[in-house]
């Protein structure tokens, strides 16, 4: 697991690889561009290298994918670009499904073998239409994306949103979840609060990992909502069901506002 500094970016996202036999997947390259800012392939190759060292194998493979194409998930793609025996796996969804090989996109759920670490990878649009989930069965994380993690979850298609939920519920009542992943952590511990959009300082933030109770309460928040745009706090979490253009300006105020303290205490 990597994330990137809330020096570089306030999104902070967490990445992450995974090693198998013969083939690495980079689930995510984050929201830096910058290479001198944030040299991720270096990071990443020496990740790399020292697995080799313990395993080695010939010809050693990277998957370059991601958990959906907001900007701030693929804007390191182009540093894995020239990489050899790499593979970057396109932000559209067309891409996304031919890569995977989805027959029945979303509800399919398609194996990825790494070399004796199979993952296995389904569909959760409604954050963006080309999200996947991915359930590691090694460390039995689940992984969410921007689907589900403490923080503000944006709705872009709540049927789509609601009907992916339920089948990460099912997925986790099939199989044991250790801990469901995100790839933010935007709330407060104090239970329906989060930090301002912009907030480079989260000296209070909540575990990123969550329960599988947890993400059965997100799934039964979205269907409660599910026919009520606008934002909805809950304690873990908190719904922008649609444009919720509001909200955003709320959000931003609240921003500013903070920063205006932030410089009036400095002084």
């Amino acid at each position: 697991m990597l994330r990137q500094s809330k020096l570089l970016t306030y999104e902070s996202p967490f990445l992450y690889l995974f090693f198998g036999g013969h083939t690495a997947l980079l689930l995510d390259t984050g929201a830096v561009k910058d290479l001198s800012a944030m040299p991720l392939r270096q990071t990443v190759d020496q990740l790399i290298e020292s697995r080799l060292k313990q395993h080695p194998h010939d010809n050693y493979r990277l998957i370059v994918a991601h958990t959906h194409g907001h900007a701030d998930h693929v804007n390191g793609d182009a540093q894995f670009a020239d990489r050899a025996n790499t593979t970057v796996v396109g932000k559209d969804l067309a891409s996304v499904v031919r890569f995977l090989g989805i027959s029945r996109w979303p509800e399919d759920m398609v194996e990825l073998d790494l070399g004796s670490r199979p993952l296995m990878v389904t569909g959760c649009p409604g954050h963006h239409e080309a999200s996947i989930a991915v359930y590691d069965p090694l460390t039995r994380f689940l992984l969410t994306g921007d689907t589900v993690y403490p923080g503000r979850l944006y709705v872009n298609d709540i049927a789509a949103f609601v009907d992916s939920l339920d089948r990460l519920v099912t997925m986790s009542e099939q199989r044991p979840v250790s801990w469901v992943m995100g790839c933010h952590i935007e709330m407060t511990r104090t239970p329906g609060v989060d930090y301002p959009i912009g907030t480079r300082y989260q000296p209070d933030e909540p575990p990123l990992e969550m329960t599988v109770e947890q993400l059965r309460q997100v799934r039964d928040h979205a269907r409660a909502i599910k026919d009520r745009p606008g934002v909805h706090v809950f304690d873990d979490v908190i719904i922008f069901n649609g444009r919720c253009v509001t909200g955003i300006v709320k959000q931003l105020m609240r921003a500013n506002g903070a920063r205006l303290r932030a410089m009036v205490s400095r002084r």
